[in-house]
């Protein structure tokens, strides 16, 4: 994967107040709100996506341009991907086309669901940040 950007839809928003979060933030510039053809799904505390072929289901959350590709390799411990981590990993690092608002395409990198969706309820607004403040 060649990609200098991430897409974030969950707890790496900064309006998460999650550690990782704040890290993510200082080493990257966010080029703003975006999204990508998905579903979201309320896991735990935190939300899943997957892709759809659904143009009409999106996923909605920030883009950013990545510093150094050091971050990842964080990103990937925080996830619970790469070796060190039995398989199926619970996320599954993909690179997707994602879209700013203007509808500027960018090939992103996201961290996609990767378990079965089985009793998982969607979040049907495809955004994390509103549903958190909804509930």
């Amino acid at each position: 994967m060649t990609s200098t950007y991430l897409f974030v839809y969950g707890t790496l928003l900064k309006d998460t107040g999650n550690d990782m979060a704040s890290f993510l933030h200082a080493h990257s510039q966010c080029l703003g709100n975006g999204y990508f053809h998905g579903k979201l799904y309320k896991v735990s505390w935190y939300p899943g996506a997957v892709l759809s072929e659904n143009t009409s289901e999106n996923v909605h959350g920030k883009i950013f341009k990545i510093h150094d590709a050091a971050v990842f390799k964080v990103l990937d411990d925080y996830e619970g991907t790469g070796p060190n981590y039995p398989e199926p990993h619970l996320f599954k690092k993909h690179q997707v086309t994602a879209f700013l608002v203007d509808g500027t395409p960018v090939e992103t990198i996201v961290y996609l669901y990767n378990l079965p969706l089985d009793g998982l309820r969607q979040i049907k607004s495809g955004d994390f940040i509103k549903h958190v403040s909804d509930s």
